[in-house]
């Protein structure tokens, strides 16, 4: 009787494990996709201020050139 309460005590604590392993894969999973999607952003926002910047210079230039024709 004791022999099978131990063996249904570690079965458990086999599942627990599984399922614990199961839960730090996907946070692991979860946390590589965070990091490549903050990469990204962090790129985008380096190149931001240049398309505005170049944004704001076409639209003088296209105003310039409609005014003064």
């Amino acid at each position: 009787m004791d022999t099978q309460k131990v063996e249904a005590e570690i079965n458990k604590l086999f599942a627990d494990s599984c399922k614990l392993h199961a839960q730090t894969m996907k946070r692991s999973a979860e946390t590589a996709k965070l990091v490549a999607e903050t990469s990204k952003l962090n790129r985008e926002a380096h190149w931001l201020p240049m398309i505005q910047a170049a944004t704001l210079v076409g639209t003088a230039l296209t105003l310039v050139k409609l005014f003064f024709r």
